[in-house]
């Protein structure tokens, strides 16, 4: 029942990650995963190991001839293509951190391999596995909500990442609406047709200066006419609140209207809600990273397939970049589908 698996990246997301895998436990209470770790700061690799029980590696060559079983990759984007390839020839399932690679451009060939070699490959979109998220897909697909006619994304920092980050995120729609955009396509079920996208700077002018926003909004046609509307911004005061709506004709559902939502009524006498909000996205969303890890180990076990395929993260990816492009040019965009994207080979028709 005891399965082993290399971590690469022992950053904040990988040691979550490493924390979060060493806490499984199989069904006696004995340990689910056997985690060996290496970063290209071996010092920071020996340290979540300390604290994980981990085995630290000097190199990734020397955690895959660990023997492992799966491969966890919350590096930085750059080496994502690479590493991703690396578990694939070492014949392992991988479980990568968004995006698949620096640009869709880059990303279809690997799309290609990945199909070719027939691998398993989870990317992390963890909000697949918040609870919220996964009801109210449920709910939409019982047909309790009726058809949809409005759907309303919103994605809330307290406060603003670092500029240097910024600098190299490629924007507040790829670095973070792309999250909504993979929610309401696997809620959903469509597919988006085109985005228009507006956006302002009215915090640090810094973040202007290096090319990208403080706030955006995106409306999103999709291909059965729903409209959504996806928003973000990196200056929500009141804590990390991030939220999903259907509307649909003959119900509506919210996620994320608990008692930790970064609003407060303004209406008397109403104190809902009542607890103290989120303040960062690992705190929001606790819950699903744990949950997205025990999916990884039943995946690299056969127990389940991909719960968000590489192809399912290039098809977000293109919709950010179409609202990122939208941004730019003031016009609307058309989103092609993704087998219609230069690069896409013969394989990337399927589904």
């Amino acid at each position: 029942m005891t399965v082993r698996i290399g971590l690469v990246g022992a950053g904040r997301i990988g040691a979550m990650h490493a924390a979060n895998l060493a806490a499984l436990r199989t069904p006696e209470g004995a340990p689910a995963v056997r985690l060996s770790i290496t970063d290209a700061v071996p010092e920071q690799a020996a340290a979540v190991a300390a604290r994980t029980g981990a085995a630290p590696r000097p190199t990734v060559r020397a955690l895959l001839d660990d023997g492992v079983d799966g491969l966890v990759v919350a590096t930085g984007t750059a080496s994502h293509p690479e590493l991703i390839r690396a578990g694939l020839q070492a014949g392992l399932p991988v479980f990568c951190e968004k995006p698949v690679a620096l640009s869709v451009e880059e990303a279809m060939p690997l799309l290609d391999e990945i199909e070719r070699v027939q691998g398993v490959v989870q990317i992390g979109h963890q909000r697949r596995f918040d609870p919220g998220y996964v009801r109210a897909r449920e709910l939409h697909a019982s047909g309790a909500l009726g058809w949809l006619h409005t759907v309303r994304a919103v994605t809330g920092d307290m406060t603003p990442p670092p500029v240097e980050f910024l600098a190299t995120s490629g924007g507040l729609f790829r670095d973070c609406s792309v999250h909504d955009v993979d929610v309401l396509r696997w809620i959903t079920g469509r597919e988006v047709t085109e985005v228009y996208a507006r956006g302002s700077n009215r915090g640090d002018p810094r973040i202007g200066e290096v090319g990208d926003v403080d706030t955006a909004l995106a409306v999103l046609t999709l291909d059965d006419g729903t409209v959504a509307t996806v928003a973000a911004t990196r200056y929500n005061g009141a804590g990390h609140d991030v939220r999903l709506e259907l509307q649909g004709s003959q119900g509506s559902v919210a996620v994320g209207m608990d008692e930790h939502m970064a609003v407060r009524s303004a209406e008397p006498g109403v104190g809902f809600p009542a607890g103290p909000p989120h303040t960062t996205f690992h705190d929001r969303f606790a819950e699903a990273y744990r949950r997205e890890m025990a999916a990884f180990v039943q995946v690299l076990r056969g127990e389940i397939p991909s719960p968000c395929t590489a192809r399912d993260a290039v098809a977000a990816s293109r919709v950010a970049d179409a609202a990122q492009r939208s941004l730019e040019t003031g016009a609307a965009v058309r989103v092609e589908p993704l087998e219609a994207a230069p690069g896409a080979g013969r394989a990337a028709g399927r589904r």
